[in-house]
């Protein structure tokens, strides 16, 4: 120990076994012995001059080291701040200022600073950390920003890796989204082009002008006939939007609107050609032919593109089964519960309340008269039997049920709609 001022000197100590020993080990075998001197007050400076700080996902605390070096002698302070740069105090990190007190021998001294977590993604900004005013003899270190009077330092904000890396999949997920309704945007615009020209618009042969003007009489009196459809059609959105689930619920409302308008003018039409109480007669006629035909065709083109026609066989079988099971056995079901639930209004005990049955439910019933649905389930019977055999009878005659000579395919074609007709003549006739 002497009086005179010199740098921090160091030297090193390292440990290491004998070769005679085998068995014992070293853990951490080398240390640096560094020599203070503490006959200067010391000279102040940052321990990084640039520090790199991601942002987290809240807000989060960087500490920044003051050292104090070449001399650890008395008392010493100095002031510190921050200063905006790119980044601003407030937005991007909590404004720090005050005072550093190094005690004697206090090599070090700590400065907390508050990062603001601000939600970055690819932008970067910075501020400056600041010392100055040293007192109790202490001085800064000259090579450094700052000089003489002052040093400084700067913390630089980055986005957190995987917060951007989250973004990006959001990101992407996103245009693959907005990719799919532009897609359906389009597609949907080409519904309303479809449903205002005759022909769809189709302009494969030329232009749409050119195409109008291919366009028959016929063509045009039933495309006028048919544009309140086809528009109401075309506001139904393509299956491009949410994996067609919008496209689902919003055809099932269109078919819900259709068959409400359609069985309402039938029920009109049954009326004025039939009288009163011919809702019947107007189901097995109008409405049956009106929802059997379109699959009537489909059948047909299935039968023409299927050599074995199992499309067309399954399409028929499975079409009647949802009508009797689900479009009669549904809405049965549905009233069956309410008049239960609900019991009998004015108008059911004004119609059913002196009938011999009513005795048994008194609290209310789905109640179905009608004199005709023995008969026509026994005659729809009939027909179904003699229909199968008549199929049985060309497998054998023709080789198949459908096709065959020209003559026998419209004879057979005459007989099946002769059974309707005999189906629906019983009906009338029984009601």
């Amino acid at each position: 120990d002497d009086c005179s001022y010199e740098v921090d000197e160091n030297f090193y100590v390292e440990l290491k076994l004998p070769e005679s020993n085998t068995t014992a080990m070293l853990g951490e075998a080398f240390v640096t012995v560094v020599i203070i001197d503490d006959d200067e007050p010391g000279t102040l400076s940052f321990e990084k001059t640039d520090i790199v700080v991601a942002e987290a996902t809240e807000d989060s605390t960087v500490t920044v080291k003051v050292d104090r070096k070449s001399g650890g002698s008395g008392r010493i302070t100095c002031r510190y701040y921050t200063e905006d740069d790119t980044a601003l105090s407030g937005s991007d990190y909590d404004k720090a200022t005050g005072e550093l007190v190094f005690e004697a021998g206090q090599m070090s001294c700590p400065i907390e600073i508050t990062i603001k977590a601000k939600g970055r993604y690819e932008s970067s900004e910075r501020f400056r950390v600041i010392i100055n005013d040293a007192q109790g003899g202490a001085k800064f270190d000259s090579t450094t920003d700052g000089g003489a009077d002052s040093c400084i330092m700067y913390v630089t904000i980055v986005p957190d890796a995987e917060a951007k890396a989250r973004v990006d999949r959001i990101m992407s997920n996103l245009r693959v989204n907005w990719g799919k309704a532009a897609l359906g945007q389009s597609n949907w615009k080409d519904q309303f082009k479809a449903a205002i020209f005759v022909n769809g618009g189709d302009d494969e042969e030329g232009s749409d002008d050119d195409e109008q003007r291919q366009t028959s009489t016929l063509d045009y009196i039933l495309h006028g006939l048919n544009l309140p459809w086809k528009l109401l059609c075309a506001c139904i959105p393509p299956p491009d939007f949410a994996d067609g689930w919008v496209c689902f619920c919003t055809s099932l409302i269109v078919i819900g609107v259709v068959t409400a308008i359609i069985g309402d003018m039938a029920g009109l039409l049954g009326c004025c050609m039939f009288g009163e109480n011919s809702d019947g007669i107007t189901a097995i006629t109008f409405v049956a032919l009106g929802t059997s035909l379109p699959d009537t065709f489909a059948s047909k083109t299935a039968a023409q593109q299927d050599p074995y026609a199992d499309a067309s066989i399954g399409n028929i079988t499975g079409s009647n089964s949802v009508n009797v099971f689900l479009g009669l056995g549904l809405p049965w079901m549905i009233a069956a519960i309410y008049w239960e639930v609900v019991g009998p209004n004015e108008k059911w005990v004004r119609l059913y309340w002196d009938k011999p049955w009513a005795l048994d439910y008194r609290s209310g019933a789905l109640v179905v008269e009608d004199p005709g649905l023995a008969n026509s389930v026994a005659t729809f019977s009939v027909c179904a039997v003699v229909c199968m055999a008549t199929l049985f009878m060309r497998r054998r005659v023709c080789g198949g049920e459908l096709g065959g000579p020209r003559l026998l395919a419209i004879l057979t074609s005459v007989f099946f709609v002769f059974l309707w007709v005999v189906f629906i003549v019983s009906y009338v006739l029984a009601s």
